[in-house]
């Protein structure tokens, strides 16, 4: 583990959620002028969506977020060459990923389950490419990663280790997808997991603490984008948002822990095939408060419609 002070820690994850900060919003602007694919006239072909509301959002917040939390792991001091590698793979490998689903995606598969069923039956799907490459990219990024106390001696031990941190860091990279469906959701959902990885890891792994904090600070400047309307993380975004804070809990968590979180995000990951995370949270007095925090209120119904 890596041992520093507490204070010393914070400082380090500080200025790791800052740079992160800086270079998501940066990013945005730059992309705003000029976007990654066509140019500012042509944009809205590739980059525009319609959201909940019928309303049209740009999904340039998650290109945003992929290169300037990825801009940050790489300069910030503190998180050692591995890590860093282990992070813009799990990183910007998987926004990547989501960006060539969010532009290049259909909805005639939907889910994990739907994707894996159509590529069984010989149908390679956009969800299937993004769901294997972010396996292979969570696994490389396992390879690389130091997890925490817990790892057995021996090669068997490493293996086991690995294949339990890659299918964590994939894991957490499509949970953080399925919330992307309200404003801002997935960020908060992203903020409320990874702040206490940061918290947990001051005393214990600054590594960690500092490789948390990074998509944190880059989610946080974003927000106000996302929570008003204007902009949505897409795949590409949400995927880079979890996979992050899910590498960061490989760094932070012994072995028991990272088995009992790989469970938790399997168990959520399966109830989405079986029940809306909306209709959940929105029947959840606490979570629907959460949920509705900086947003517009819902839609009323136009007059005459049915409530």
């Amino acid at each position: 583990m890596a041992h520093r002070s507490p204070l010393g820690a914070l400082a380090g994850a500080a200025l790791g959620a800052v740079l992160g900060a800086v270079a998501a919003r940066a990013a945005y602007a730059a992309f705003k002028r000029r976007p990654p694919l066509g140019d500012a006239k042509t944009a809205d072909e590739y980059w525009t969506r319609t959201n909940h509301r019928g309303e049209p959002v740009t999904l340039l917040e998650g290109p945003a977020f992929v290169a300037g939390a990825g801009a940050a792991v790489a300069l910030t001091p503190g998180i050692p060459a591995r890590l860093k590698t282990a992070g813009l793979l799990a990183g910007v490998g998987s926004g990547v990923l989501g960006a060539y689903d969010d532009l290049f995606g259909t909805t005639s598969s939907k889910g994990f389950k739907g994707h894996l069923s159509a590529l069984a039956r010989g149908e390679v799907t956009s969800g299937a490419v993004k769901i294997l490459g972010i396996g292979a990219t969570g696994l490389a990024a396992a390879a690389l990663s130091p997890s925490s106390a817990g790892t057995q001696p021996g090669r068997a031990g490493r293996v086991f280790d690995t294949l339990v941190d890659g299918a964590l860091i994939a894991g957490a990279a499509n949970l953080a997808n399925l919330f992307d469906l309200r404003p801002g959701r997935a960020i908060k959902v992203g903020l409320l997991a990874g702040i206490p990885v940061v918290a947990s890891s001051l005393r214990a792994d600054s590594r960690a603490a500092t490789l948390a904090a990074i998509p944190l600070g880059a989610a946080a400047a974003l927000l106000p984008e996302d929570l008003g309307e204007r902009a949505m993380l897409g795949d590409a975004g949400a995927n880079a948002l979890g996979a992050l804070i899910g590498l960061a809990a490989t760094v932070r968590l012994g072995r028991p822990g990272r088995l009992v979180l790989l469970g938790t995000v399997a168990a959520l990951t399966a109830a989405s095939e079986k029940i809306s995370f909306t209709k959940v949270i929105a029947g959840n007095p606490v979570l629907n408060t959460i949920d509705m925090l900086g947003r517009r209120p819902p839609q009323a119904p136009a007059a005459g419609q049915a409530q």
